[in-house]
């Protein structure tokens, strides 16, 4: 991987991770298009990528850990004094067991448990050729983003974060799940879930960053091991660039996202997902691309 291609990955990944359109789809788009990784048979090109993907990714969680710094010291903070309290016996009578912070990291864990199960399990068909397929990627863009599109006709949008419960967890945290699915976009999926929960835009947004967090550092984490391995090994140091790009990227595409989502709709991004996805589809059919990668 060239110094010119990790840039273009970069770029890629850190403007489509965070905005509901599946990075996942556009990085293997872009892998496509700059020929990465050319030379390697049809099975170890599909791990190069998906390895390359997931550590990029890294970038993009060092972008959310900046940008939600403040919430996250605050959620850690409180979860650990509120559990010490538990377990010493000072809470008060007739008062909630946990602050607002505390009960959201406890969200947080119980919407990570079905992605980390899940991934686990699909560890090796997720690196494989099948989630590079573009007949799934196109297919899963076109029905994720009219599964938005009813979640925006539907969710009533008024809960706000401190009104999360353990069923708004299961719902985004399930809905997570999809994200193994390339084209779904772990974003896209995660605020559909949201806004079928009844929760406001921005917080379904805000909740699914949260919830990225593990996701994406357990994936990220997880492959880079194996990118060592699977790697070129002339490719790390452009790796690194990638992930750098992605990041700068990333945190401006956070910012971005959640001030849009106070007064617009998740309408735009509906529109673009079935128009790639139909484009997709349309030349798969008439033999322009191939469908693997």
């Amino acid at each position: 991987m060239t110094l010119l291609q990790a840039i273009f990955l970069g770029l890629v990944q850190g403007l489509t991770e965070f905005i509901p359109v599946s990075s996942t789809a556009h990085l293997v788009f872009a892998s496509r298009l700059l020929d990465l990784y050319a030379g390697a048979d049809k099975t170890l090109q599909a791990e190069q990528t998906t390895a390359t993907i997931a550590v990029v990714q890294l970038g993009t969680l060092l972008a959310v850990l900046i940008y939600f710094a403040r919430d996250i010291v605050n959620i850690l903070s409180a979860f650990i004094s509120d559990h010490l309290a538990l377990m010493r016996g000072r809470t008060k009578p007739g008062r909630p067991k946990f602050s607002r912070d505390a009960w959201l990291g406890w969200l947080v864990i119980i919407g990570s448990l079905p992605v980390g199960t899940i991934g686990l399990l699909l560890k090796k068909q997720i690196e494989g050729p099948f989630t590079k397929n573009l007949w799934v990627i196109a297919t899963m863009m076109i029905v994720v983003g009219l599964g938005m599109a009813v979640a925006e006709w539907v969710g009533r949008r008024n809960k706000h974060m401190d009104e999360l419960g353990v069923g708004d967890a299961l719902a985004v945290g399930s809905a997570q799940v999809l994200a193994l699915v390339p084209g779904s976009s772990r974003s896209g999926s995660t605020i559909m879930a949201g806004l079928f929960a009844g929760q406001t835009r921005e917080t379904a947004a805000r909740f699914s960053f949260l919830l990225s967090i593990p996701a994406i550092a357990a994936s990220g984490l997880l492959e880079l091991k194996e990118a060592v391995h699977k790697l070129p090994a002339g490719s790390y140091g452009s790796l690194v660039v990638a992930t750098i790009v992605s990041g700068l990227v990333g945190y401006a595409s956070i910012w971005f996202l959640l001030r849009y989502l106070r007064t617009h709709s998740t309408g735009v991004f509906i529109v673009y997902r079935v128009i790639v996805g139909g484009l997709i589809l349309a030349a798969l059919c008439v033999g322009y691309m191939s469908a693997s990668i």
